[in-house]
């Protein structure tokens, strides 16, 4: 075994202890990944980079823009108010209306795109029939994950390996080609998210847990003339210093302050609003010139005053605002919004608000101007949940917009052009027609998902160089090579979807792509089938919040714990493990 192959082995393993662990982003440990690669001669500069212009990384940056015009176009939000009608007649129709909307758009539009829609949607159903968020997220994020799978299109990791095929000379997949087997699953996943998961799903959560719990730890104080922060900054204040008090609104003289500012200052007879714990209460009580107070006026000025309001939010996949914390963002002073409380992977921090790192999935209670929020919400750095309010459709924008997005399927799928090729053009037409303008088509691009996807696309390229990737098929088919080619393409399904549990799908199809184009060369069967399992064991991950970017956008608004994915998820990814194992070989032969 050579030097770099051996290398390259210790690089990789190190890449998915980082992607295990979660020390960093994903994307910036695939290009942590991609770095070592080049650093260490195993992949000189040119082929390190190769990723960023690598077709696959190009047509998905190209489907982005089409997906966010006809997104942002207000089409499928025109639809909101008939689901919601729909939904709130029982919960098994709700179920079922939001499992095969959901499905049906992420089979050609980005999943975490149609899932942040679906949200807001989906608890306003909740609020207004007593369902429990529970009980229908989980099932909206699944359905998002195996409509994914019914086309080329459908997630990236689709598209990733289409490109691998047609770099090692392989013919790539059509648009439709693999849909007849992904409808099969998808089928399955409906009769076992219909009949099955409502036994699964967690019952009685409350609906407005976060709410709730955060306004116990709402309190009065008014600072009295011997108060030592009496004419200090609320920055320079012993109550924000010693105490990480958050001060959300402060009466003075009938007047209600809510915009405070680091500069703001606390003045003799101030009735302060503060967010905290019991037990930073229970210290403040001992503090001197504070008096803990109920005040009706305090009340009375709120009720009054509309400006400002609480909304409950949620950090999106590839917002700007995940792995950074409210001090480091400057929250406050950039945004003029206040964090009140933060519900993340099932924990709820109501103190130190200020140093609690943020990751994507996390709700936030925010407190700010309904036009601050928007301002955020356009930005795509948060999504509103709290509350849903239809968007006029722009039908001069959606019906071309909607006509590019065929436009693209069709020429892809009746092999006109390349599915790179239709994408580039159906971007362009996107922007060259107004649909999108060019900084709008900049922002529809999920620039986090590019660098990704540029980075582990040099783990393929290092194990296709160093030989690696016909190493691992030899030791395979020389494991396996008791079993026939359906044994080995199931164990390997197995293989991939709980590799994918634990690290990203992206760097799971990077690695497992070359491999078994050398596996199914080695064994002297079609590569088809073992490409096509690769895909669908990618996608369809269930088990954790963390294994796909749906599942985590849904953790929090959900109110779910990590055993409840795997307590509903592990018995459908068996399902479908199983039933893949049969239906990729029948569409997809091992001999022609």
């Amino acid at each position: 075994m050579s030097i770099d192959l051996i290398l390259t082995f210790v690089i990789i393993i190190i890449g998915v202890f980082l992607f295990v662990k979660d020390y960093f982003s994903i994307d910036t440990t695939s290009i942590l990944i991609m770095a070592l690669f080049i650093v260490s001669g195993i992949l000189n500069p040119e082929e390190g980079f190769s990723g960023f212009n690598h077709p696959a990384t190009i047509t998905l940056g190209c489907i982005f823009v089409v997906s966010g015009g006809i997104f942002n176009s207000g089409i499928l939000e025109g639809l909101s108010y008939k689901i919601i009608k729909l939904a709130k007649i029982h919960y098994l129709v709700a179920l079922v209306v939001f499992f095969v909307i959901t499905a049906f758009f992420s089979a050609f539009i980005n999943d975490t795109a149609v899932v942040a829609l679906m949200l807001p949607i989906a608890l306003t159903v909740c609020r207004e029939t007593n369902i429990s968020p529970g009980k229908l997220l989980m099932p909206i994020s699944f359905a998002a994950l195996f409509g994914g799978t019914c086309t080329l299109i459908g997630t990236s990791t689709n598209i990733l390996i289409s490109s691998y095929a047609k770099h090692y000379g392989l013919e790539e997949f059509g648009m439709f080609e693999f849909s007849l087997a992904a409808l099969c699953l998808l089928v399955i996943g409906f009769f076992y998210m219909f009949f099955i998961s409502p036994y699964l799903l967690p019952k009685n959560k409350d609906n407005n847990e976060m709410t709730k719990i955060t306004k116990q730890y709402l309190t009065e104080l008014t600072a009295e003339s011997n108060c030592n922060d009496i004419n200090k900054t609320i920055q320079e204040s012993q109550l924000v210093r010693d105490y990480n008090t958050n001060i959300i609104s402060i009466l003075r003289d009938s007047y209600l302050i809510q915009d405070i500012r680091s500069d703001t200052k606390i003045l003799s007879g101030d009735i302060l609003k503060v967010l905290l714990p019991p037990k930073t209460l229970t210290r403040l009580l001992n503090l001197k010139g504070y008096q803990v107070k109920g005040s009706q006026l305090m009340k009375y000025a709120e009720a009054t005053t509309k400006t400002y309001k609480v909304y409950e939010v949620i950090i999106p996949f590839g917002s700007s605002l995940a792995e950074g914390s409210l001090k480091s963002l400057q929250f406050k002073r950039t945004y003029n919004m206040s964090v009140l409380a933060i519900h993340q992977r099932g924990e709820l921090f109501v103190d130190k608000l200020t140093s609690v790192k943020l990751m994507e999935g996390d709700m936030l209670l925010v407190l700010g101007k309904k036009e601050e929020l928007q301002n955020l919400e356009n930005q795509k750095l948060i999504v509103t949940l709290s509350e849903y309010q239809k968007k006029k459709t722009n039908f001069k924008k959606a019906i071309p917009a909607v006509l590019i997005g065929i436009g693209v399927v069709l020429a892809a799928s009746l092999n006109i052009t390349s599915i790179l090729i239709s994408a580039m053009i159906g971007a362009l037409l996107m922007i060259l027609t107004g649909i999108l303008k060019p900084k709008e088509a900049y922002k529809a691009v999920e620039w986090k998902v590019i660098f990704m996807m540029a980075g582990v696309l040099s783990m393929g390229t290092a194990l296709e160089k160093t030989g690696g990737a016909i190493t691992i098929a030899d030791f395979i088919q020389k494991t396996f090579r008791q079993y026939d080619a359906h044994i080995t393409l199931s164990l390997l399904y197995l293989i991939t979807f709980i590799s994918t549990n634990l690290i990203s799908s992206k760097a799971t199809a990077a690695l497992m792509t070359p491999v078994v184009i050398s596996l199914a060369s080695i064994m002297e069967v079609s590569e088809r089938p073992f490409l096509v399992a690769v895909m669908f064991a990618c996608s369809l991950t269930f088990m954790t919040p963390m294994s796909y970017p749906t599942n985590t956008m849904v953790y929090a608004p959900g109110n779910y714990k990590f055993n409840d994915f795997l307590r509903v998820g592990t018995p459908l990814n068996l399902i479908i493990w199983v039933a893949a194992s049969f239906i990729i070989p029948y569409f997809f032969p091992f001999y022609k």
